[in-house]
C-alpha cells in the first residue's frame, strides 16, 4: 500500500481524537453542571456524568491508539500477522465498551433529556450506542477475515 494513503489515515485518526479531546476539557464538566442545575437535588448526578463521558474516552483512544499502530504495520508490509488480528481485537473490545458505558449512562440522558424537554438527547446517546456496536461487529468480521487469511497463507507456505 501507498505510503502516502496510510498517512493520510494517520492524520484523520488524529483529527479525529481532537475534538473529543475538546469535549472532554470543555464540554462535558458544562453537561455535567447543566444536569445539576436541572436536579439541584441530585448533586451526585454531576459526577455520574463526568464518569460515564470520561470512562468512554478511555477506550476510545486506546481504540485509536491501536488502529494507528496497524497503520503502522501496513507500512510496515505486515498488514498479514498475528499482530494485525490482535489489533483488531483490542478495537473490538474498545467499541463494546463504549458501546456498554452509554449503555449504563442511558438512564442518565434520559433525565436529563426529561427535564430539559431535548428528545435529542436520548437519540445522540443511541446513536453513541448503535455506532460503537457497528464498529465492534466491522472489527470483528475484519479479524476473523484476517485470521483466515493469515491460516491460508501459512498453509500455502507450508506446501511449496
Amino acid at each position: 500500500m501507498e505510503r502516502g494513503s496510510t498517512l493520510f489515515l494517520k492524520v484523520a485518526v488524529i483529527l479525529m481524537g481532537i475534538p473529543v479531546l475538546a469535549l472532554c476539557i470543555f464540554a462535558v464538566p458544562e453537561i455535567a453542571n447543566y444536569a445539576v442545575e436541572l436536579y439541584p437535588d441530585h448533586s451526585y448526578l454531576k459526577y455520574l456524568f463526568m464518569i460515564d463521558l470520561y470512562a468512554s474516552a478511555i477506550p476510545f483512544y486506546i481504540a485509536l491508539y491501536q488502529t494507528f499502530k496497524l497503520l503502522g504495520y501496513i507500512d510496515k508490509n505486515k498488514a498479514f500477522s498475528e499482530l494485525s488480528v490482535s489489533v483488531l481485537k483490542i478495537i473490538k473490545r474498545c467499541a463494546i465498551t463504549i458501546s456498554g458505558l452509554y449503555v449504563l449512562g442511558m438512564p442518565l440522558f434520559y433525565l436529563f433529556a426529561e427535564r430539559d424537554d431535548a428528545p435529542g438527547v436520548i437519540v445522540i446517546g443511541m446513536v453513541m450506542i448503535f455506532a460503537s456496536m457497528v464498529i465492534a461487529v466491522f472489527a470483528a468480521v475484519l479479524q476473523k477475515l484476517l485470521k483466515e487469511a493469515i491460516d491460508i497463507k501459512s498453509e500455502n507456505d507450508l506446501t511449496v
